[in-house]
Formats: structure tokens, C-alpha cells, sequence
């Protein structure tokens, strides 16, 4: 199944009903071809509704919105309508996090009147909710942030590490905390002790994490192939070496997709591929094996059968791995 679409593509998702991709235009597209107009102007960030019926996205006109296939309203807007740079949901707590120039803010799928919001000293460039939806982690300059999620007045836990920060990730078993950072390298903290993990090596910038069997193994991009970190034991991967399949000399990994009770893997390359692996077993399967323009957007359904990918030309497709 291919698509073809008139504006960039932000993001790809799988919701309960299949493929979703939000655009640059504004609206959700919905695999079986309905679609909302939701946004005016560009939606920035996606994330699976807690319920996964549908999406919230953030847009550039500050709001967030519920999109379903049959209706979308708009949850929540930003303080002072400052367009969203991140959002996540929790299926577990019901909670919806979204960060706003230098706000988190934290609103309950459950209840209108529930919000939190968290000011930083600096821009929040991400936001990660903890396997239970407990806490919320942000990235921003100088390290990263821990919130409790509905704890009114706080001071946040800082994980500090020097440099700009630029996504966030938790381990899923919530044990270690992960930024990207605008320098081509991963840091990383050990909650229990706050314990710093450099993983660098990269030759370019890394923009996407995913973990997959069980939480034992994440997968970057950022490097000609997808670059494997062990989180096993209590040191996860402190003392350890990262490992790398599908290595290719001519094209970058761009993103990374996994589901952390499979131990399967999808890659989007530089060069319009994307293929899917089982890093335990033997070669990879190219889904989408003509080149093109560079992968921009990258989802594995929830049973790691299906991978929807979309590239910076605006074209999408959804294929069985």
C-alpha cells in the first residue's frame, strides 16, 4: 500500500486501526484514506493516544489535538500559544506530555480539568514518559530533567551533562534514562545512582532510539548501520561495546523502529530504503527496496508484522515485513 501526499510528512504511526501519518499541512492521514484537517499550520509532533484509539499531535499553532477517524478536538493549548516541540502518552497512566519553548505540560485523557505545567531555565527539546506513566523525562540544555507526572509543585530531579539535548528516551524497565544530543552521541544516567553512560562514536547526528527484545537491546540511527546497545544486568550498557548490522558504505541509518516485547528491527536509510531485521537471526529484508529521497518518518506496528515509512518527498507506504 503506497500513498503520495502534498506536504512533508511528519510522523508515522500505528494506532488500533492501522497507519497513521501526520503532515506539514496540518492534517492526520489515516491509512484507509479518511483524514482530518486539524491543525493551522504544520503539526510538529505525534504520539499514539492512550486509549490507542487515533492521535494527538502538536502543531505550530500550539494545540493539541485528538484525532480519531470519525471526529478530532482539541485537548489542550500551549502557554502563551507557542507552537509544541514534543509530545508523549502513556497508555498506563492516561496522561498526555507535551513541552512548549521552555513548559512541560501534562494533561489527563481522562479528565478536562487535570494539568500540570513545569517550567525549565531552558528550551524542553523532548519528552518521555517512565514505563508506568509515573514520571516524565525532558531533554533540554545542559542535561535532562525527572518529573512526577501529577505532583503540582516540584522540583525536577537534573541529570546534568554538558551540551544541547535533543530527544529522550526511558529504558522499558525504567531503570536507565537516554538523550540524544546535537553533537552525534548518546549520554545516558543510571536512575538508581545517576550514574553516567557515554555512548558516543557516531558519525553523524542520532535522531531516533527504539528498544526491542524485551528491553535488552536499543537501536540507534546515526551510522551506516543500525548501532546495537546491550541493556542487560544493572550496568546495561556501561563496560559494554555496541554492535551494528546492516552496514552500508554508501547510505546512513536515519530511523529506527522497534517495539519493546519484539526482537525485531526497521531501518530507514538515507537513500529511500528501509529494511526490517531480526538481530538474532541471519541478513536483512529490504520492505521498500528502491532508493530515493531520505527516510523522514518510520513506525513497526504493534505485532512487528507491519512498517509504515514515508520519505522528505512525500511519499508513504505501509508493507508487511
Amino acid at each position: 500500500m503506497s500513498f503520495t501526499f502534498d506536504a512533508q510528512i511528519t510522523a508515522a504511526l500505528f494506532d488500533n486501526s492501522g497507519a497513521v501519518f501526520t503532515l506539514g499541512d496540518g492534517s492526520v492521514r489515516f491509512e484507509d484514506g479518511s483524514y482530518n484537517a486539524v491543525h493551522d499550520g504544520a503539526i510538529l509532533c505525534a504520539a499514539v493516544h492512550p486509549s490507542g484509539d487515533g492521535v494527538v499531535t502538536g502543531g505550530d499553532d500550539g494545540r493539541v489535538i485528538w484525532s480519531r477517524k470519525t471526529e478530532a478536538g482539541v485537548l489542550a493549548t500551549s502557554v502563551n500559544s507557542q507552537w509544541i516541540d514534543a509530545i508523549d502518552a502513556s497508555p498506563d497512566s492516561r496522561l498526555i506530555a507535551f513541552s512548549s519553548g521552555k513548559t512541560l505540560s501534562v494533561i489527563d485523557a481522562t479528565d478536562v480539568y487535570f494539568r500540570r505545567d513545569y517550567a525549565h531555565e531552558r528550551t524542553v527539546s523532548g519528552v518521555a514518559f517512565d514505563p508506568k506513566g509515573r514520571r516524565i523525562a525532558t531533554s533540554t540544555y545542559g542535561g535532562c530533567a525527572l518529573w512526577y507526572a501529577r505532583i503540582e509543585k516540584q522540583k525536577p530531579v537534573m541529570l546534568k551533562w554538558a551540551g544541547s539535548h535533543t530527544g529522550v528516551a526511558f529504558s522499558p524497565d525504567g531503570n536507565f534514562v537516554v538523550t540524544m544530543m546535537q553533537d552525534a552521541q548518546l549520554h545516558g544516567w543510571r536512575l538508581k545512582d545517576s550514574k553516567d553512560m557515554r555512548m558516543g562514536g557516531y558519525p553523524s547526528k542520532v535522531r531516533s532510539v527504539a528498544f526491542l527484545s524485551e528491553g535488552r537491546l536499543m537501536a540507534t540511527s546515526g551510522a551506516q548501520g543500525a548501532v546495537l546497545w546491550p541493556f542487560i544486568g544493572a550496568n546495561g550498557p556501561m563496560g559494554r561495546e555496541a554492535t551494528e548490522i546492516g552496514y552500508d558504505e554508501g547510505s546512513l541509518v536515519t530511523l529506527v523502529a522497534a517495539r519493546p516485547n519484539h526482537g525485531v528491527l526497521a531501518a530507514g536509510l538515507s537513500d529511500g530504503r528501509v529494511w526490517w531485521a531480526d538481530p538474532a537471526g541471519q541478513g536483512l529484508n529490504f520492505v521498500k527496496a528502491d532508493r530515493g529521497a531520505p527516510i523522514s518518518a518510520l513506525a513497526l506496528s504493534p505485532d512487528g508484522r507491519l512498517v509504515a515509512w514515508a520519505d522528505e518527498d512525500g511519499n508513504a507506504g505501509v508493507v508487511e515485513a
